[in-house]
């Protein structure tokens, strides 16, 4: 079986940008990281995101099912442990980490209280976990044109799942993902106004992005 990172991830369907740089600038801002923090990111792929984390101080380590992911952080002496999130203990000992981040990651999982709870063990008491997963109010009549997807998240289910697993402090909010409506969140509205508009399978991506939305679920480990 062809590795899936050359298939769904390969360079000519996407393109590495600025965006994942963006990203983690952002999410770095808006839940106060610090540089020396130890973060974790399952599911971590090409380790775009990973490396931006670097960039600003932290200590990171990878986990992935793909053995490619390997060889793209090979050279950024960041770690990389393969895993299956989904059926395996994390290769890590209780609270190691400080933050665990994913994007795109938790809908791919049939059992993602399993891996959560697997996340909840090895953070640091205080630690916190941020996932990022399509909104399936929003995706819901392209969610399986990725055949990977196996859970869909809405804002109550993905607050639920926080609470099942044992965290705390949980939070969920809609989020787009066009750095500009960071910026000017007042834009979210224009986006509204267009989304209905806009076609489902649209290929102009600030379209697509202004259509799509995103939940962003952070949750913290009891002290």
């Amino acid at each position: 079986m062809t590795d899936y990172l050359k298939v769904v991830y390969d360079e000519g369907s996407h393109p590495y940008t600025d965006y994942p740089g963006k990203l983690v600038s952002y999410l770095y801002q808006s839940f106060g990281l610090k540089p020396g923090l130890k973060i974790l990111e399952p599911g971590c792929g090409r380790g775009e995101f990973l490396l931006n984390f670097k960039k600003l101080g932290l200590h990171c380590t990878g986990v992935d099912l793909s053995k490619e992911a390997k060889t793209y952080l090979a050279t950024h002496q960041i770690p990389v442990h393969l895993c299956n999130a989904d059926k395996d203990k994390l290769p890590f000992k209780d609270n190691t980490f400080d933050v665990i981040y994913n994007k795109s990651f938790l809908e791919h999982l049939r059992n993602p209280d399993f891996f959560l709870k697997e996340a909840y063990r090895v953070l640091k008491p205080g630690g916190i976990i941020i996932c990022l997963v399509p909104d399936w109010e929003s995706n819901y009549k392209i969610y399986f044109d990725d055949f990977t997807h196996r859970t869909p998240f809405t804002k109550i289910s993905l607050l639920d799942i926080f609470k099942i697993c044992d965290y705390s402090n949980s939070n969920v909010y809609i989020f787009r993902q066009l750095p500009v409506v960071w910026k000017y969140p007042v834009l979210n509205y224009l986006c509204a106004l267009l989304s209905p508009f806009i076609p489902v399978r649209t290929q102009n991506k600030f379209l697509r992005w202004s259509r799509e939305l995103m939940l962003v679920g952070s949750a913290y480990k009891k002290s």
